[in-house]
């Protein structure tokens, strides 16, 4: 793979996730990524072109978006809500799974620690680079914009085709704040941003407001899913299993635990608005008021 120029001093090297290149007075990059080759990789890429990285940022503390910080070497900073998460082996697991992983049970089971040398807030610039506000995904999920070149890195705030065809429901901690995200992006496609997701190509204008959409969409059918499906009690894990059949996933214990995180959030939402009700039935189940 090689660097992708998107504008001005401004790259992409692909990957899942891709990572942004911004070169001012500085050269920085934005979600190093994971991968035992990739740090190599990014680094011979870049001095093609007679770069070095000085600085790092990430959009989230997710595993797989900063594994190989501690080998590039370079300054890392995150948002202050991902600190802890981005910093500690055993806080991205309980994110992740609620409680300590079986080895090998997560795809990013990272246990070496990650560290962050600074923190941002929503609306700082970071060396030419705007963050913005996009949580939902994750608590301090964050946008970097280039208004130069008019291009958006927003991480995992919506994901592409691809990926929401192999795991069904977009990974979430909070919905609303999700589709709130969301529909901030297509403000921003609305303006001819160029939109950038950690897992999938760039799209801009209408491809952008289409796949926006498809995100946006996928959550909404999941909420009225699972309230279906509660028309007879179900667990969690029922859920999960129903939902992979629904959305034609690939059935794995892999799959569906990671899809348990966004069903939790999802029914936290459904019963604050009194649309479920929980129940025991030999395990803690949910279901739909009559």
């Amino acid at each position: 793979m090689a660097l992708e120029k998107l504008g001005e001093n401004l790259y992409l090297y692909p990957g899942s996730p891709s990572t942004m290149v911004k070169v001012g007075e500085n050269v920085v990059i934005v979600d190093p990524g994971n991968g035992s080759k990739r740090h190599k990789e990014l680094r011979r890429e870049l001095r093609k072109i007679n770069l070095e990285i000085d600085y790092m940022l990430s959009t989230h503390g997710h595993a797989d978006h900063i594994a190989i910080a501690p080998k590039l070497g370079k300054p890392l900073f995150v948002h202050r809500y991902e600190f802890s998460i981005a910093e500690s082996p055993l806080n991205r697991e309980l994110l992740t799974f609620g409680s300590k992983a079986p080895r090998g049970f997560l795809v990013y089971q990272f246990p070496q620690e990650v560290k962050v040398h600074g923190v941002f807030e929503w609306g700082d610039e970071l060396f030419g680079l705007k963050t913005v506000e996009l949580p939902g995904h994750s608590p301090g999920m964050t946008g970097f914009l280039d208004e130069e070149n008019s291009v958006l890195y927003a991480g995992d705030s919506f994901f592409g085709e691809r990926v929401l065809q192999s795991v069904g429901l977009p990974y979430l901690v909070e919905p609303e704040l999700f589709k709130e995200s969301i529909r901030k992006l297509m403000s921003y496609a609305e303006e001819g941003i160029l939109l950038i997701p950690s897992h999938g190509r760039a799209v801009k204008g209408e491809d952008a407001l289409k796949l926006l959409e498809v995100n946006l969409q996928r959550v909404e059918e999941g909420e009225k899913k699972i309230l279906e499906l509660l028309k007879e009690p179900k667990s969690v894990s029922e859920l999960s299993y129903a939902l992979a059949k629904e959305f034609g996933v690939k059935i794995t214990p892999q799959t569906l635990a990671l899809n348990q995180v966004p069903i939790r959030a999802i029914i936290a939402g459904l019963y604050n608005r009194e649309l479920i009700d929980a129940v025991v039935e030999k395990d803690l189940k949910w279901k739909a008021k009559e």
